[in-house]
């Protein structure tokens, strides 16, 4: 299980929002199932090579936001009810992040607002038929 989760500490992003993010990714994608238990908080951070407390910090964050649950004995389980809307929440938390990361870097190189809501657009109608034809 912890082989489809990976950190990079040299990413600028703090590590335990790579894991939340991949968690998430993992829902929204079907790759982690409803009911299904997650590595403990101890072999997880051992796999990773991250402090247990940043893998503790991440299930305590996917617990708030109702991705996961935690059973004390038992363990970490991705949420069964209402897992059809998590997992869509899911896929929009991490196609956020991902959109937000692709806007940071068109700013950093220069492009401006309107360029790059005209960019998107065109992106999206390649992506997505106009309204009333899906």
């Amino acid at each position: 299980m912890a082989a489809i989760f990976t950190v990079d500490p040299r990413s600028g992003v703090p590590l335990y929002l790579q894991l939340i993010e991949q968690v998430k990714r993992a829902v929204a994608l079907g790759t982690l199932a409803p009911g299904e238990q997650l590595p403990t908080v101890k072999s997880l951070a051992l796999d990773l090579t991250v402090n247990p407390n940043t893998v503790a910090r991440a299930y305590r964050d996917l617990e708030r936001d109702g991705i996961i649950e935690t059973s004390p004995g038992r363990g970490s389980f991705v949420r069964s009810n209402g897992a059809p809307g998590e997992a869509r929440r899911a896929a929009e938390d991490v196609a956020v992040a991902m959109l937000g990361e692709a806007i940071r870097q068109a700013k950093a190189l220069g492009l401006e607002r309107m360029r790059l809501e005209a960019l998107l657009d065109d992106l999206v109608g390649r992506w997505f038929p106009p309204h009333g034809e899906e």
